[in-house]
């Protein structure tokens, strides 16, 4: 199937039809690439939630190897200026 390039806003897209969009599986998101001078739209997988696997991770977690990260902080003068505490 042949189809026009357009104009969207400062890029170009194409109109896909929803039937190619069922038949091979696309939901909300989809993964762009370019192979061979070709450009390969698939479908994206489903999403994790975002915090997946946090838990568990967190059994691994060793808080004294963690690093201070304001060691070595210094606090100007100016930046207290303005601000009541």
């Amino acid at each position: 199937m042949q189809t026009q390039i357009r104009k969207i806003g400062n890029s170009k897209g194409v109109i896909i039809p929803a039937a190619f969009l069922s038949e091979a599986g696309f939901k909300d998101t989809a993964n762009i690439s370019i192979k061979n001078q070709q450009v390969i739209i698939s479908p994206a997988p489903p999403s994790k939630k975002p915090r997946a696997g946090w838990l568990e991770a967190m059994k691994y977690y060793e808080p004294e190897k963690d690093i201070d990260v304001w060691e070595g902080f210094v606090e100007l003068p100016s930046e207290q200026e303005g601000w009541e505490w």
